[in-house]
């Protein structure tokens, strides 16, 4: 699969993975459409774009607000003409036990991670059909695929991603749709900075583990790598993916370590 000319848009664009996988696909020469927040982040962002050889449009949104989805599916749209890849990297984590979460903040998270990128797909599935096919690509986490201590809400979203897109793959996979499913580890993005505490504050503070990830520019590389050759799923860390493989061959000892692991 080649990008040139491909339109590409990418939640959670901003910084992070997001930014750093926009770079990968400017240089080919990609469409690019924009989504995030701060749409003073997404303008530098979308210079850069340009710069490197691409064309780039923005749409700032945010993704808790369902209602407003397929108005920005529309606008996304009329950008280019169509999306031959969605990209739906946008997510917020969580610090905060299961039991001292307000549940509004669950919701927010499973607004966000989960029922938005579902709304997106759903609005975007006849269009990519009609015009012969396209790919959804999903970060999920590791933590998609088991729990893990202080992200119950988290944790939850993403698995319901994997859920979900695994069936969307297989379902039209005959239409020429298909789905990528990126699952990172500890990658050196803001997420933590940006999760939600118990309140639904934010937790303000890079945690230790997420410092000591791989970089975001090592990560595009192998993301996009992943996109050009439609792979299913694609592992994206260090050492903290062996947890992924002891859930499925030692599941007994995954959930003794998880027990184990200091929360941050």
């Amino acid at each position: 699969m080649t990008f040139a000319n491909k339109t590409i848009w990418i939640t959670g664009s901003s910084s992070g993975i997001g930014e750093a996988c926009a770079y990968l696909f400017a240089k080919e020469g990609a469409n690019l459409i924009l989504t995030a927040l701060e749409a003073d982040l997404l303008a530098k962002v979308q210079q850069k774009c340009i710069s490197l050889g691409g064309k780039c449009e923005i749409l700032p949104y945010d993704l808790s607000d369902l209602d407003g989805i397929p108005a920005l599916v529309e606008k996304a749209l009329g950008f280019f003409g169509r999306v031959d890849v969605m990209y739906n990297n946008a997510g917020i984590s969580q610090r905060a036990k299961a039991g001292d979460a307000l549940f509004e903040v669950d919701r927010k998270i499973m607004d966000v991670n989960f029922f938005a990128p579902v709304k997106i797909t759903k609005l975007l599935l006849p269009e990519m059909i009609k015009n012969g096919g396209g790919t959804f690509v999903t970060t999920t986490s590791i933590s998609g695929r088991f729990g893990f201590p202080l992200r119950s809400a988290y944790c939850s979203s993403k698995h319901a991603l994997y859920g979900f897109f695994e069936t969307v793959h297989a379902e039209y996979y005959d239409q020429n749709i298909r789905c990528v499913l990126v699952c990172p580890g500890r990658v050196q993005t803001n997420i933590s900075f940006y999760a939600l505490e118990n309140d639904g504050k934010q937790h303000g503070k890079m945690d230790a583990g997420q410092a000591g990830g791989i970089t975001v520019d090592k990560a595009a590389k192998k993301i996009v790598k992943a996109i050009r050759k439609q792979k299913p799923e694609v592992l994206v860390g260090s050492k903290e993916l062996l947890m992924v493989y002891f859930k499925r061959f030692v599941p007994a000892l995954n959930r003794k370590l998880v027990r184990k692991i200091k929360p941050e």
